[in-house]
Parts: C-alpha cells; structure tokens; sequence
C-alpha cells in the first residue's frame, strides 16, 4: 500500500485522468439509464457535455486557469441550450476546490463568484413545480454549501502551503546566515592567529638577530658573552618555536593533541620576564608596577604583553644603537594601564601615518585591534624631543 501511495504521489496527472475516466463512465451510465427509463434518448449536447466536464477534472492540476474557464463555459452552455444537470457536473466542484488552493488569486474568486452562483441559477433553469418555494430554497442553499466549504477547504491548503514555505525559506535564509557567520568567525581567528605569529616570529627572531650580531662581534675577544648570547639565542628559540607550535596547532583538525604540546598563553606576570629577555640582548629598559597586582581576565593580560613586546620589538629595530625604552604598569580599579616610551629616533614619520611602524604598517593596527577586542583604548605616536610612546588603558570588563 505504501508503494501504491508513493506511485500516486509522484503522478497527480494519473491520478486525475483515472478519476475524469470514472465521472465520465458514471455520467453516461447514469444519463442512459435515467433516458431509458423515460422512453427517450440522450440529447446530442449532454456526451460533449460529459466529455469537457471529465477533461476539466483530468487538467486541473497542469493549468487551473483555464480548466475554470472551461468549466464556466460549459455550465453557460447547460443553462443557454437547456442541457439538464449530469453527474459530470461534479466537475464544478472538484475545480472551484483546485483554483483554491493552487491557482491564481483572481481565478480563486472568480470560483467563489461561480459556485456560489450556480445552484441558484440551476434552479431558476430547471425549477421543481411539484414543491413550494421553501423547499427549493432549501434546496438551493443544500446544494451552494459544497461549493462554499469546497472553496474554504483550498485556500486554506493554499495559506497551509504558504506557511510551510515560508518557514522552509526561514530556515534557508537561517542557515545561510549561520553559515556566513562561521566563515566571519573562521576570518576573525585567522586573523587572530596571524597577530599572534606577527608578535612572536617579529619578537623572538629580533632577539635572536641582535644576540647574533653580538656573539658574532665578541666571539674572539670575549667568549664568555659569546657563548651567553648564544646561549639567549637557544632559549628565545625554543620558545619562539613552543608558542608557534601552540598557534599552529588551533589550525589542525581531526587530530587529538596532548595537553603537554601546549603552553599557556602570556600574561602580565610574564612581562618581567620579557623585558630581562630585552636587556639580555642590549636594550636598556625601566620596568616599573604600580598600584596593586591582582589576577585580570585572560584576555587583558594578553593584550598587555603582547602590546609591550610589539612596543620592545619596534624599539630595538627602529630606535637606533644608543636606545632606552621605560615599561610602566599601573592596577586601577578598573582596569590595567600600560605606557610604554623609548628615547630612540623612531621610525620614518610616513610608518606613523600609515598605521605601523614594522615596515609594512601592521605594528599599530594589531595594536589597536588586541585593545579594541577587549573594549580598550591606545594612543601612539612620536614623542617631543624623539622616540615613540604608547598609551593603552585595558578595562576589566569589556564595553558593550
């Protein structure tokens, strides 16, 4: 049975012409019989009656339009050249139903009009003396409500249709939307990463550029500063390779990673450690901690190193031999500040206005970035007199 349904599904127009097939059989059966009791013969009109009433019930479904039309047209026929109703009129029905549920809203109530009109005019052709004019008006309104509840029952398939299409171009449109907004997101974590390789290749590798210069320089003359440049270069290495390793690992999919081949990301205790690395390796620098230190959300403290390395960074490449720089941290109760200064000559004026000053225009715009992320602000900029100046204020809650 579930194959016979799907078979029927999947051909309406079978379905059609079989049932067009049975009215027209059941029409002629009929009227012959009702003829025959008579004494009288079928009239030469009622067969093409039957005829384009069954074809209206057979083409419903591939052009509604027309059908109705049709159907209009045969029952003005009936009415001008005296043809007497026929079981195939049933086909007045079955169409005031399919222009209502799927035909156009024109034809829909011009079916409305027609089937509210034709039992009144079927009987004020063929009027039933034998009773009294109660008893037609019963009749009348008998026989004018299947046409009413035909027509109510297709255009309420027709609104149920529109509903359900409605809701799956919703969820179209939804799952567009989702998508758009995973491939925003998988944008934004690569251009988070990208800042993240920016900040650790641009720092450890100055480092270990400037320890090599200097190992290379004291090599004869001093091998003690020699080989602790070298040894400096082994370990900014190392953890130049572990965060790089942390960073490339968030890109791998389908693979399980151990905790170990991870390490935790910077934060502000780790500052310290970051400006010895930079005097290690020949930058002088103040570090200074105001106010009271306390454990800030993951985010800010690394953003505050981050920005202090890019800071350390610039200012050994672009800062000049003689190069100081100053590293103040200041807990308010709101939030973290940073200032970081150096007194080098800085880089070309034309890098400030463009954003940057690591030679591509990409050193500021990470910056303000990492502090927009976490709903912060940053002033850089040249100092009077020379050298660079950064001032960031990270909130401990984020703006919304």
């Amino acid at each position: 049975m579930q194959r016979l349904y799907d078979f029927l599904r999947r051909h309406p127009a079978w379905v059609d012409g079989f049932w067009a097939v049975v009215l027209f059989g059941i029409s002629v059966l009929g009227g012959a019989s009702t003829e025959e009791s008579r004494g009288t013969e079928l009239p030469a009109l009622t067969v093409p009656v039957m005829l384009l009433l069954s074809l209206v019930v057979a083409l419903r479904r591939r052009m509604p339009e027309r059908m109705l039309l049709l159907a209009l047209a045969v029952g003005a026929g009936q009415l001008i050249m005296d043809v007497a109703t026929v079981p195939a009129d049933f086909a007045l029905l079955v169409i005031v139903y399919t222009v209502a549920a799927i035909g156009a809203r024109w034809a829909s109530r011009l079916a409305l009009a027609a089937g509210l009109c034709a039992a009144p005019l079927a009987q004020v052709r063929w009027p039933n003396e034998d009773v009294g004019m109660a008893t037609n008006l019963a009749v009348v309104i008998f026989q004018t409500v299947p046409f009413a509840l035909a027509w109510v029952l297709g255009d309420s398939i027709r609104t149920r249709r529109a509903y359900f299409a409605q809701l799956e171009e919703r969820a179209a449109r939804l799952e567009k939307e989702r998508e758009a907004q995973a491939k925003v997101a998988v944008a934004a974590e690569r251009a988070r990463i990208a800042r993240e390789l920016h900040d650790v290749v641009a720092h450890n590798v100055s480092v270990m550029v400037v320890q090599a210069d200097g190992a290379a320089y004291v090599l004869d003359a001093a091998p003690d500063q020699a080989k602790k440049a070298l040894e400096t270069i082994s370990s900014t290495g190392r953890q130049a390779l572990a965060e790089m390793r942390r960073l490339l690992g968030v890109l791998r999919t389908g693979e399980h990673q151990e905790a170990g081949e991870y390490v935790p990301q910077p934060d502000v205790r780790q500052i310290e450690d970051l400006v010895e690395q930079c005097r290690d390796s020949g930058l002088p620098v103040d570090f200074r901690v105001e106010g009271t230190p306390r454990p800030l959300p993951s985010g800010v403290e690394l953003t505050a190193y981050r920005i202090v390395q890019e800071a350390l960074t610039n200012t050994r490449k672009h800062g000049g031999p003689d190069a100081g720089a100053s590293v103040r941290l200041v807990y308010f109760d709101d939030g973290l500040g940073l200032l970081v200064e150096d007194d080098g000559k800085g880089a070309p004026h034309e890098l400030y206005e463009e954003g940057g000053f690591d030679g591509r225009g990409h050193g500021l715009i990470g910056m303000r970035e990492r502090v927009g992320m976490v709903g912060g602000t940053l002033d850089a900029g040249p100092r009077p007199g020379g050298g660079f100046r950064i001032s960031a204020l990270l909130p401990l809650k984020p703006a919304h």
